[in-house]
């Protein structure tokens, strides 16, 4: 059991430090190797989920899209020398609720002179 704790744990951390420092994060999800720009980290619906932004790898549908991923199902996680600008503007404008968020990505940077 301390074995399974330690990976999440890890798991944890490593979301939070690529929110955080705005890293790409490559892991497999539904036995998909997936490239995604971790964008809100917290428990939604009663479960830990990372929604993120995918940009690359496999998908049964479009890329890039918004995906929903169910923390205990990522393996094979790490942080990539990749960064992103930052959150994105979505259609709606609005941010999912979230039961209790732990962390989410901090607005891209306005180029300066510009707005």
């Amino acid at each position: 059991m301390a074995a399974l704790s330690t990976i999440k744990a890890e798991m944890d951390r490593c979301l939070r430090e690529a929110i955080e420092q705005r890293h790409l994060l490559k892991l497999v999800y539904q036995n998909k190797i997936r490239i995604v720009e971790p964008h809100d980290y917290g428990i939604h619906n009663g479960s830990a989920k990372l929604l993120g932004y995918q940009i690359g790898g496999a998908s049964s549908g479009r890329l890039p899209n918004w995906r929903w991923m169910e923390v205990d199902g990522i393996t094979d996680f790490q942080i990539l020398d990749q960064t992103f600008a930052g959150g994105r503007q979505v259609p709606t404008g609005k941010h999912y609720q979230w039961d209790e968020l732990f962390i989410r990505v901090q607005p891209a940077k306005q180029a300066k002179g510009v707005g």
